[in-house]
């Protein structure tokens, strides 16, 4: 997440500030016009090249412009291939579905139909509220704390932050909120506190339809659940007749290294949502991945006008094809998430551990600062040294980094030095004793 209030300057950015709405926010941070991008690279329009560690917020798992990619959709469009299909069969949606169940699902014994709502991760996640309850005929879902599902009205009821729940402008109901995996401290097994809560017929919370959860909470501050909590989770989801909703779209398609962020944890669950990376392009694409078994959707009871981008197939396809028929990218990513982690701890440990520590998993991974100021001044100083960078948390005090995958060692070390010069310029190069 970024600053809300940052200016953005005038000027070069003058038709931005007359003529686009006041919500934008990642401009702010950022106040460049930029105009080409290529691998982990993002050009002004200047010339001056920056490292992108934003990344589309993990929407360019394999970069700018991967050039496979690119062949692969100007092929389909000079051979004047569908741009826009409804849910009409074409051979776009079918070499996709084709390719994902050959390379993704049938290795991993998962037995899921595919469900193409509208092509962003809320659409997806408000899909799976709306089948859970449909196939359950209970209205309550249990979501977490720090958990960030998207900003329409349901998916928001889902999510945690107070700064996005508050411009509902309405009341949020039909969520149960609990503590996610630590929120409560290492000695406080929270999924203990759920079953118990489920258990008991005077605790006051309903009977869930379904589980919501991240493994890796993005948004809300890099927080990674533990493999033992996840099954917990699963387990207590299934005895007490709830579905279990696995949020994958930050953390899937490799971001935490396997394909996806659950299967280290060994869950089958019964609803997975995708969005973000799953096209391989940027393209506008989401998924709603449906246990065969409970698909009971009626025709056209949850639809979308952009259900069908086959841009967004042709992209996805290819880049299944290219980067996920063998191991040697998941390989890849565990040996640079071992980097990315080994440089962010040491960085971290030249300061007391009530001013910096590092968290995350895989490549999804960052410096928690303790403080909002100072990860804002951190991520405007890198930018000033070329480097594009985030912030995640309930204060966005969290620098969040999310490189692309495929990016080479040099570049990541190059950003990770910039992020190192960035922390010591803003909050000193020795060793804080105190907070």
């Amino acid at each position: 997440m970024t600053d809300q209030s940052a200016p953005d300057g005038g000027g070069e950015f003058a038709i931005f500030r007359h003529l686009e709405s006041e919500v934008r926010s990642y401009a702010r941070s950022f106040p460049v016009v930029f105009a080409r991008a290529r691998g982990a690279q993002l050009f002004a329009r200047d010339g001056t090249a920056y490292l992108d560690f934003l990344m589309g917020c993990s929407s360019l798992n394999y970069g700018h412009n991967p050039p496979e990619l690119k062949a692969a959709l100007a092929d389909y469009i000079a051979g004047e291939g569908i741009t826009h299909g409804l849910d009409l069969y074409n051979e776009a949606k079918e070499s996709f579905l084709r390719e994902f169940h050959d390379t993704i699902l049938r290795p991993r014994q998962l037995d899921y139909v595919v469900q193409f709502p509208g092509p962003t991760g809320a659409n997806a996640v408000e899909a799976a509220l709306k089948l859970a309850r449909k196939i359950t005929g209970r209205s309550n879902i249990i979501a977490f704390t720090n958990g960030f599902h998207g900003v329409s009205l349901g998916a928001l009821s889902c999510t945690g932050n107070r700064y996005h729940r508050a411009a509902a402008g309405q009341l949020l109901g039909g969520v149960t909120r609990l503590p996610y995996d630590g929120y409560l401290g290492s000695a406080v097994d929270t999924a203990d506190y759920l079953d118990r809560l489920l258990s008991d017929p005077s605790s006051g919370v309903d009977a869930p339809a379904a589980v919501i959860v991240e493994t890796v909470q993005g948004e809300g501050g890099l927080n990674v659940a533990g493999t033992g909590w996840l099954r917990k989770v699963a387990a207590i989801a299934r005895r007490h007749g709830a579905l279990l909703i696995v949020d994958d779209i930050q953390a899937g398609v490799g971001r935490t290294d396997a394909f996806f962020s659950f299967e280290a944890a060994g869950l089958h669950p019964d609803i997975v949502t995708m969005a973000k990376s799953i096209s391989g392009y940027g393209l506008p694409m989401a998924l709603v991945l449906i246990d065969r078994q409970l698909d009971k959707w009626e025709p056209g009871e949850h639809n979308g006008t952009f259900r069908g981008n086959c841009h967004a197939f042709v992209t996805a396809r290819a880049a299944l094809e290219h980067f996920w028929r063998t191991d040697s990218l998941a390989a890849s990513v565990r040996e640079k998430g071992n980097l990315l982690k080994s440089r962010l701890e040491q960085i971290a440990q030249k300061y007391n551990p009530s001013r910096a520590s590092a968290k995350g998993r895989g490549m999804m991974r960052g410096i928690d600062l303790k403080s909002g100021e100072v990860a804002s001044q951190v991520i405007s100083t890198a930018f000033q040294r070329g480097l594009i960078v985030e912030t995640a948390g309930p204060y966005d005090e969290v620098v969040k980094c999310l490189p692309p995958l495929v990016i080479g060692e040099d570049q990541l070390s190059q950003g990770l030095d910039i992020l190192e010069y960035a922390i010591e310029s803003v909050i000193g190069n020795r060793p804080i004793t105190a907070a």
